[in-house]
């Protein structure tokens, strides 16, 4: 089978599930390309497991000091070029196309009518689940953005509808964590107020991820350039996780069983809608405020959680090569199967069954 595969670049957690689907597709002897687009060329990093990829400008947000910077994201959009690169771009010589919301091969298979498959973490909002419900226009955004006849969406529970949990990358690292470590990615945020936070809370030390502060140690926080490898290190050896809403990096902190404070980008509909999910299933703590209390108050009160998700790659990539012959409720209900009960949270999902209301989630 040939795909074209297209991952948004915005942030890392796309590019991060795209490298589990790679792996297993490799394993399968699929014939895949792929195409990033959302960030400048040479911002990508750690890429040699997509082979020779291409990439385009795309659309992406601008965001300052943890907002959504609105006119700026409108200003650096380039509608003409988008439009120039969808029809450019050939995806008539693949058997399927799919898109991890990433607008041009979607749309050019769209135009193309060629086969496309929506998958990710945004797909899932075109059910009846926990979600910001505060401005129609970016949901009518979201909606549109990458459009695929196929949709597979993903999320940290089903809420009675057939969405499959997280795709997490295998951990290459030794779980092993450290109690007083917390890892601390926050790349939407002003990163001299994290840091100034960070040296107010005493008795932790933090591991820091960002780019625009020199590497080095500051007291109780050692600064970290981006660096897959690094961050997964980090990750393995911290107990808790500071991160905003994203949901990539929440599944795995879950997946690994880590302490979790989240605060969204304002402005930003996904991550909000993250925020109340995270809430709603009692996996994480949320704040829309940071500071150097919040934070510790957070450590020193909040439990640690850990979630054992299936293989959501190896399922998918089975599906695809069964030619669909299993209906997408059926595979979200045989991944869902394998997904212990936590805490009082029930996993189970019935492909027959009508949905469920969001309070029912938990026990």
């Amino acid at each position: 089978m040939k795909i074209l595969y297209g991952v948004q670049g915005t942030g890392n957690g796309h590019i991060t599930r795209a490298r589990a689907m790679a792996a297993e597709m490799k394993v399968a002897g699929f014939e895949v390309d792929f195409v990033f687009s959302g960030r400048a060329p040479e911002d990508y990093f750690d890429m040699a497991v997509f082979g020779d990829y291409r990439t385009f400008l795309g659309l992406s947000f601008v965001a300052r000091n943890g907002k959504l910077d609105l006119l700026a994201t409108c200003r650096k959009a380039n509608f003409i070029k988008l439009i120039q690169d969808i029809r450019s771009l050939d995806t008539r010589g693949y058997d399927l196309v799919i898109t991890d919301f990433e607008p041009i091969v979607a749309w050019a298979a769209k135009t193309q009518n060629v086969p496309c498959i929506g998958f990710g973490h945004q797909y899932a909002f075109k059910h009846d689940i926990p979600r910001y419900k505060k401005n129609i226009l970016a949901q009518w955004v979201m909606s549109n953005f990458a459009p695929a006849a196929t949709q597979l969406g993903a999320h940290w529970h089903h809420f009675g509808h057939p969405i499959l949990p997280p795709l997490i990358h295998a951990q290459e690292m030794k779980n092993a964590p450290n109690a007083e470590l917390v890892l601390v990615y926050l790349p939407f945020e002003n990163s001299e107020a994290v840091l100034e936070w960070l040296e107010g809370v005493p008795g932790y030390r933090f591991r820091l991820h960002c780019k625009d502060i020199e590497p080095g140690v500051y007291g109780n926080v050692e600064v970290f350039a981006f660096s897959r490898q690094q961050f997964q290190q980090n990750l393995s050896e911290c107990e808790s996780v500071l991160c905003n809403a994203g949901f990539e990096l929440n599944s795995e902190a879950l997946q690994l069983g880590r302490r979790i404070l989240a605060k969204p980008l304002k402005g930003q509909i996904e991550q909000h809608s993250n925020a109340i999910a995270l809430e709603a299933l009692g996996i994480a703590k949320t704040t829309d405020v940071l500071n150097a209390d919040v934070i510790l108050e957070w450590l020193e009160t909040s439990r640690v959680v850990q979630i054992s998700y299936p293989n959501v790659a190896r399922a998918v990539v089975a599906w695809l090569q069964s030619d669909n012959d299993i209906s997408v409720s059926d595979l979200c209900e045989s991944l869902w199967r394998k997904t212990p009960n936590v805490r009082g949270i029930d996993f189970k999902y019935n492909s027959k069954s009508s949905s469920l209301n969001t309070k029912n989630v938990t026990a």
